[in-house]
């Protein structure tokens, strides 16, 4: 493998880790837990799996014996940064217990389990990717584990490698699939445990044991650099609106931590769009009134962050696209055989009478945007929803009418930008290398005090790394009943922006003066070596969050 400089400086950093991980360790197990709702169907859906404790790890004294073990790894979902060193500390940890221990990791996501399509990973292999960005080393994939005919397909495999564990690295439906699968291996008897870490740059695994979801940390600094960036260029050249598109594809994570990051002109936050039943005009005129309050002070230009989901929070569209979701869930094929220009008049005559009307209404290429095919859990992929490009097209024109109102004098131009995919890979933060590291390594913990259904955790993370709480959440304790596919399913509980949280309220508090000001922050790209306060400080989200939570304690 060819390397960079950044790469080949960064094989030799020494990721930092909770000091109770560098010992011996043992466990303190909790009282027993329950599902966040829900907790009957979810009880009779995991009947060997419902109601475990709580797994803190602390310093022992007795040092135990590990027989050497075969584990096997899957990345899961889309690419988040830190992914690597999951693996790394995967295998340091299953190697510090028995140097007999191996690792496998199965090709391109959970399909490589299913197809047998695996890799052992040796020294030489884990030693070229730690510390690096993507999912290189084996792969991901998007493939559901939810069939027995698949749990089966992947234990003829496992027994073939003799693999007794199984650690599967994904987001909240990737960690649903891994509850599902470790209830099945326990009812079966199969001796294979499964255990789950929390990904997603979206931020929107999280929960009073889970702090943030690996990735979050590092895309949306990466994110922030870009748009500081333009911010510096719009308030150069002084002609543009930049209307910036960000990953999240439900919870407004991202855009609001990047807006803490940089302090645009304007944010737009789903959750709170939702909760003021705000209409898809309501959006267009409140962006159309910043930009002629600054228009008045000759600012014809600024940022507007707009996250990925945005569409499906505004309440009328919402409705819309969870009927739509519900006939292709059942006549998909129907629809696909009808000739593409009669499509659209074909579904608004099988919508309900207020949603054919907000249907009829769309422009086109947005109305067939939410007919596309669904992902694999049956919703719209709200990514191919040009969101930033509706919006601008919709603001030029309203500010046309006001110009004609005598409500706007200025001038406006806009452009676009998605950003996504050029974040999920970047090369891992100081923070998400260590978060990552000590995920894997706990996860390793877990698989050598024989659990199973658990996730991963490593808490109290503003804090020196010497002082990060390790330990396991059931995974069970984290879900609920959600509708998917026209059925109830359950699957973990999704976080998203609390509208009554700190980080929230932060940015509520100073975007009135940041519409106005230009009071732009360039954050500049990552840093890895250098000040500690230049290096390794985690989200400005995850700090405001922790210091609420120790506010409280």
């Amino acid at each position: 493998m060819t390397k960079s400089a950044l790469q080949i400086a960064r094989a030799t950093y020494k990721p930092k880790v909770p000091r109770t991980l560098e010992g011996i360790v043992k466990i303190e197990e909790g009282k027993s837990t329950q599902s966040v709702s829900h907790q009957e169907a979810i009880q009779k859906e995991f009947p060997n799996t419902y109601g475990m404790p709580l797994i803190t790890f602390v310093a022992g004294t007795e040092k135990k014996q590990y027989s050497a073990v075969n584990v096997g790894v899957i990345l899961s979902g889309g690419q988040a940064p830190g992914g690597h060193n999951v693996i790394a500390g995967i295998f340091d940890g299953i190697k510090a217990m028995n140097p007999d221990s191996r690792l496998y990791g199965f090709i391109l996501g959970p399909g490589g389990l299913i197809d047998h399509q695996y890799i052992e990973l040796t020294a030489d292999i884990i030693d070229e990717y730690r510390n690096t960005g993507g999912f290189d080393i084996i792969g991901s994939g998007r493939t559901k584990l939810e069939t027995k005919e698949q749990f089966e397909k992947g234990l003829v495999i496992l027994k073939k490698l003799n693999i007794k564990a199984l650690v599967i690295i994904g987001g909240d439906d990737s960690n649903t699939n891994a509850c599902v699968l470790a209830e099945y291996y326990a009812q079966k008897g199969a001796g294979v445990q499964v255990i789950g870490c929390p990904k997603t740059i979206d931020g929107d695994l999280k929960n009073e044991m889970i702090e943030t979801s690996f990735g979050f940390d590092t895309a949306c600094k990466v994110y922030s650099e870009v748009i500081g960036n333009i911010q510096r260029d719009c308030n150069s050249s002084r002609k543009y609106w930049h209307f910036i598109k960000l990953m999240g594809r439900s919870a407004s994570h991202i855009a609001l931590e990047c807006a803490l990051q940089v302090q645009p002109n304007i944010c737009l936050i789903s959750e709170e769009i939702e909760a003021k039943n705000q209409s898809l005009d309501d959006i267009i005129q409140y962006i159309a009134d910043i930009v002629a309050k600054r228009a008045e002070n000759g600012n014809n230009f600024g940022t507007v962050l707009i996250p990925e989901g945005l569409i499906e929070f505004i309440p009328a569209m919402k409705k819309l696209i969870h009927e739509l979701n519900e006939y292709l869930a059942h006549y998909e094929e129907e629809f696909k055989r009808i000739k593409r220009s009669h499509q659209l008049a074909h579904i608004t005559d099988k919508l309900s009478f207020e949603n054919s009307k907000i249907f009829a209404r769309l422009p086109e290429n947005v109305a067939r945007q939410l007919t596309m095919d669904r992902d694999p859990h049956g919703n719209v992929q709200v990514s191919l929803i040009e969101t930033e490009k509706l919006l601008a097209e919709m603001v030029g024109k309203r500010l046309t009418e006001m110009e004609k109102e005598g409500k706007f004098k200025g001038k406006f131009a806009s452009l676009v930008h998605f950003f996504g995919y050029e974040g999920r890979c970047a090369a891992p933060s100081n923070y998400d290398a260590d978060y990552c590291y000590s995920l894997g390594y706990t996860a390793a913990g877990l698989i050598g005090f024989g659990k199973t259904g658990y996730m991963s955790s490593v808490r109290n993370t503003t804090a020196p790394a010497s002082e990060w709480i390790a330990g396991g959440v059931p995974i069970t304790m984290m879900m609920n009943m959600e509708r998917r596919h026209g059925d109830m399913k359950p699957v973990i509980q999704k976080a998203l922006v609390k509208l009554d949280g700190g980080p929230f309220k932060t940015f509520a508090a100073h975007r009135d003066a940041w519409a106005i000001d230009t009071d732009y922050v360039y954050p500049g790209p990552i840093q890895y070596f250098g000040p500690t306060e230049v290096c390794n400080q985690p989200t400005i989200t995850l700090q405001i969050e922790q210091k609420e939570l120790h506010q409280n304690d």
